[in-house]
């Protein structure tokens, strides 16, 4: 009897093989007291776990394919970062001496204590880093509990062609199964947000994501047929079901073939209307990726990444270097910078530089703007970099988050001053730079056409859009049910952004999840949106749907779906824009 199980797609893609399932041993962490003539002997003991920790890690890395199509390796550098940081290297040894207790117990109530930091972060993205935390710390606690080697981190073809099944996995479990062969993956934890999840996408791999508990139905060696656009799992299906699925696969894989043909051919509507499609991006390293799918530039450049696993923040020469090889690595194509996007606290101690420890805010506390124009000294050098970039190359800067015009013209002021100091000094900048800001709070929303005015262009952030209409919090699995693009308050919003943008004569894009998923191209484009900036993976997607549609002829139809009472009565009519509407 065939077993269907459904959990979240973050990856697509058909994948027929048999199952491997990948078991993390559980972690049983002793507590007992040590005396006081042992403290050194176990802080020793601590120390050399982080170096075998640390040298794992490197053996990972190394093993990695120069070959390889992304740079996965800078995800396992996140990790080697962590093996660096205060907060995992030093606390642990002062609760071990002031609680005279074992290096494992130390390690777990710090483990415990971060996890509940990371807990309260209010982006989705950013709150999902506990789980590296976690990764991170098993490493260690290994070690220390002097556990063999986990089987997938030996070299042999064991995995080849293996759809693995596993509670969760790291980045580096992902990196050495890919190569050694697997086809896909399914986990009971993680989110589409999830560093493995981002490298899934990456590599090409086939993932499902939050099976919550429906591992127990999979046995080692059982046949197993995903489906990565869907989310579904098929437990020993029947020969018809296997060959409807082979030739599904043989269809994808054409599929995306023909995708490639894209690269280059012009992105404009079957009518002839021109769009803009760029490319979201979140670590140095990717940017080849924005030429190799022909995308006309990088609309959302996230430099949180820049912040995380330090103990002080980065000065303006690292924020420089930064930018300046992504330019070089852009070749000419322009370059949007969202500054700091955090939902932290940043506490600076006198008039020094000491920088205090990060305090996380819920999502309607201190973030982003927020936390920017709270610590201008946390701000400037990152402004200050972007402007001394735009002299190499085509910069933009965005600011996310913006509720009121005070927080715009703060900003703005603040940018004059900094061209001030510039020209005072001799070093050159882009006069000209183009200064937008990011549409994700309801209030900034309704406001759209006051923002309009005093900015060159609006990006619409549709994942705080929808969690702030909504009033909910998305990666709250009792209440994310209610995060619905379609919901007629959100269209509405995102309409109204829309107009606002082309009444001043701007340009308004799309960066959320939404301008990515291609069930909305079509009734975007119908509401008048002209640039849409998207993971780079599902670029020519979306420009092969952009290519095919006559956006005159959705118009009549857009509007129904705009005036709809629900997101479900929406979701109908959309489904029919998308079946029925053609060029």
């Amino acid at each position: 009897m065939t077993i269907s199980i459904q959990g979240v797609s973050v990856s697509r893609g058909i994948a027929i093989g048999q199952v491997h399932i990948m078991q993390h041993d559980q972690l049983d962490v002793p507590e007992y007291t040590i005396r006081n003539s042992q403290v050194n002997d176990e802080l020793s003991r601590f120390n050399n776990a982080i170096a075998d920790a640390r040298q794992q890690l490197r053996a990972i890395r190394d093993h990695i394919p120069t070959s390889t199509a992304v740079d996965v390796s800078a995800f396992i550098d996140t990790h080697l970062l962590m093996l660096e940081d205060i907060t995992l290297t030093e606390e642990p040894k002062r609760i071990i001496k002031e609680r005279s207790c074992n290096a494992e117990w130390a390690l777990k109530l710090q483990r415990d204590a971060l996890v509940n930091v990371f807990n309260e972060m209010a982006d989705a993205y950013l709150s999902t880093r506990r789980d590296d935390v976690d990764h991170v710390v098993n490493r260690i606690l290994r070690v220390l509990l002097k556990q063999k080697p986990l089987l997938h981190e030996v070299p042999d073809d064991h995995l080849k062609n293996r759809i693995i099944v596993a509670d969760d996995l790291t980045p580096a479990d992902t990196v050495l199964m890919q190569h050694y062969g697997i086809t896909a993956f399914a986990t009971e934890f993680g989110g589409p947000t999830s560093h493995t999840a981002i490298l899934a996408r990456s590599l090409g791999i086939p993932a499902v994501v939050g099976l919550h508990n429906a591992r127990r139905f999979f046995k080692n060696e059982d046949l197993v047929i995903m489906d990565g656009s869907t989310g579904m799992l098929l437990i020993e299906p029947s020969r018809s079901i296997r060959s409807y699925y082979k030739k599904r696969q043989r269809e994808v894989k054409r599929y995306y073939s023909s995708l490639r043909k894209l690269k280059n051919a012009p992105t404009e509507s079957a009518d002839g209307i021109p769009i803009t499609l760029t490319a979201n991006i979140e670590l140095p390293k990717d940017f080849e990726t924005v030429r190799d799918v022909g995308a006309k530039g990088v609309g959302l450049y996230r430099t949180e990444f820049l912040y995380m696993n330090r103990e002080t923040p980065p000065d303006e020469d690292e924020h420089f270097e930064t930018y300046l090889n992504v330019l070089k690595a852009l070749r000419g194509l322009p370059l949007t910078i969202r500054t700091l996007d955090l939902g932290a606290d940043k506490q600076v101690d006198g008039a020094g530089s000491q920088t205090g420890q990060l305090r996380f805010s819920p999502a309607l506390g201190l973030r982003a703007i927020r936390l920017c124009l709270k610590e201008p000294g946390l701000f400037r050098p990152q402004l200050r970099a972007i402007l001394r970039a735009s002299a190499h190359g085509l910069v933009k800067i965005m600011i996310p988050m913006l509720t009121n015009i005070q927080e715009m013209q703060q900003v703005l002021k603040m940018v004059e001053d900094i061209k001030i100091d510039l020209d005072n000094r001799s070093i050159a900048y882009d006069s000209n730079i183009e200064i937008g800001g990011m549409i994700e709070v309801p209030a900034a929303a309704i406001c759209a056409d006051i923002f309009a005015e005093k900015l060159d262009f609006i990006s619409i952030g549709t994942n705080d859009l929808i969690q702030y209409t909504m009033a909910i919090d998305r990666v709250n699995d009792e209440v994310n049910y209610l995060y619905d693009p379609l919901h007629p308050a959100v269209l509405r919003l995102i309409n109204t952004i829309i107009k606002a943008g082309k009444k001043a004569n701007i340009p308004v894009s799309m960066c959320g999840e939404m301008a990515g998923e291609k069930i909305y191209t079509k009734l975007l484009l119908g509401l008048g949106l002209r640039e849409l900036s998207v993971h780079a993976a599902s670029l020519l997607e979306i420009k092969k749907i952009i290519n095919s549609t006559n956006i005159d002829a959705l118009a009549s139809l857009s509007k129904k779906v705009l005036n709809t009472s629900s997101g479900a009565e929406a979701n109908i009519l959309l489904q029919h824009l998308n079946t029925k509407q053609s060029s």
